[in-house]
């Protein structure tokens, strides 16, 4: 059984992916995680590099690669994942517990405040601008996540109030 996690950035994916892993006894793969370990190099320097085309290539081989390998897991994704090369249509064609964690703008913008020096799409912005950068990504993006088996609202819940809404949605 492949779990996937999806939403913007900030939403939890990880954090939540850990804890639901331990939870059911399966491994954990963050998808970023995996491929800075694969290419050697973060997903900051990777994109300063190399570019965010050839990032997005290489983000759609490790996911193939993650969702055909063997076993269970819990897979938590990139923000921006689900948005490019098809690979939501791959995500939905490997498994049905597919799961977006959606949080409100004021509550992402809160949480990446505090680390966009880490997260290359809004490292350079201004803090004013985010809230707007955010709200124009997620309508952007909103057609990809809504494609999720479930939507799980995630803004202001406590970590194993959603691992408790997914296990029960399995």
């Amino acid at each position: 059984m492949k779990i996937v996690l999806l939403g913007y950035m900030g939403s939890g994916k990880s954090t939540v992916g850990k804890k639901l892993a331990v939870q059911l006894g399966i491994p954990f793969t963050d998808l970023d995680d995996y491929i800075e370990e694969c290419l050697g190099s973060s997903i900051p320097e990777i994109f300063l590099n190399k570019g965010e085309i050839y990032f997005r290539k290489q983000e759609h081989l490790h996911l193939r690669k993650i969702l055909e390998s063997e076993g269970d897991k819990v897979i938590a994704l990139g923000g921006g994942t689900p948005c490019y090369s098809n690979n939501m249509k791959l995500i939905l064609e490997k498994t049905p517990n597919v799961f977006y964690l959606s949080v409100p703008i004021p509550e992402l913008n809160a949480r990446l405040l505090t680390g966009k020096a880490d997260r290359p799409l809004i490292r350079d912005l201004k803090d004013e601008e985010l809230p707007e950068f955010i709200g124009k990504h997620l309508f952007e993006r909103r057609n990809y996540y809504s494609l999720a088996t479930h939507t799980i609202q995630a803004g202001g819940k406590e970590m194993h109030e959603l691992v408790s809404e997914i296990v029960t949605l399995l």
